[in-house]
């Protein structure tokens, strides 16, 4: 239990903790609704059952075995960024009204929140190394389910949590009011990581 918990706590801050996949949701349910929201973190629950069900199964041995992979992960995820922010920054001059058919809605709000989980390498690294690092030697099968339900729900119910205070009446006219420079500091700031995340990448 007490690894259960110690886990969980973690993940959490790390899930709290501002990155891209906060950026992503809290602009599809400003710009569109809370639903759309809700969708990316759905989506984002779904990545994580995938990265800590690899973790479970011994990510950081393949990763050791491989270690090209760990590059192809991390540049997909900068690259990943850098189209999304390129995406915001071009459309960012471009009136939206609010649960309209924009660039956000055209893409299935779920898949781009597991896409964005499944490239995101603060995500890869947390489960690649820390999640591992806290596992016990042999994990029975009742703990791993435990663990992933646990990080899992995690994402879900934060980002839900978030999509929630985004998509109130007053943060949303907020955001239509000042959309276009919202969305240009959002996309350089995406953009900004995704440069940073291919620098590393191509150091390491």
């Amino acid at each position: 239990m007490k690894v259960l918990l110690t886990i969980g706590f973690l993940q959490l801050l790390a899930v709290i903790s501002p990155g891209p996949s906060f950026l992503i949701t809290a602009r599809a349910a400003v710009a569109n609704s809370r639903w759309q929201g809700v969708q990316v973190a759905l989506g984002l629950g779904a990545g994580t059952v995938i990265w800590a069900s690899a973790a479970v199964l011994g990510l950081h041995v393949l990763f050791e075995k491989f270690p090209a992979l760990f590059f192809v992960m991390k540049l997909s995820g900068a690259l990943f960024l850098l189209w999304i922010a390129f995406q915001i920054f071009r459309h960012a001059a471009e009136p939206l009204a609010i649960g309209d058919a924009g660039v956000e809605a055209e893409r299935s709000p779920f898949w781009q929140g597991f896409f964005t989980q499944i490239s995101n390498p603060k995500v890869v690294v947390f489960f690649g190394s820390i999640f591992i690092a806290l596992l016990p030697h042999d994990v029975p099968l009742w703990m791993s389910l435990s663990l992933i339900a646990i990080v899992s729900f995690n994402e879900v119910w934060w980002y839900s949590a978030v999509s929630a205070f985004f998509g109130t009446p007053a943060v949303r006219r907020f955001y239509m009011a000042a959309k276009s420079w919202i969305d240009r500091v959002t996309g350089l700031f995406l953009g900004g990581l995704g440069l940073k995340l291919l620098w590393g990448a191509w150091e390491a």
